[in-house]
């Protein structure tokens, strides 16, 4: 089973996106947080699908993410 990091951002307009930084052109968008959680995962399996039928090698994840706590002033 592959992971990859998954951005995820409140949009102005209401709503997310998400894309996913070791997947170029890998985004979505969706008007809650539940659907945008799906339609990024879809996106990714689709991608993913169109490089093995390509005959490509699939991209590793590399992207490490963590969380940092800071004293807000």
């Amino acid at each position: 089973m592959m992971q990859y990091v998954v951005i995820i951002e409140e949009t102005e307009e209401g709503g997310y996106s998400a894309y996913v930084p070791d997947l170029p052109v890998c985004f979505t968008v969706g008007d809650t947080l539940d659907e945008v959680k799906t339609n990024i995962k879809s996106a990714i399996e689709l991608y993913l699908e169109e490089i093995r039928e390509m005959g490509m090698v699939l991209p590793l994840p590399k992207t490490i993410s963590t969380l940092v706590a800071i004293q807000a002033a």
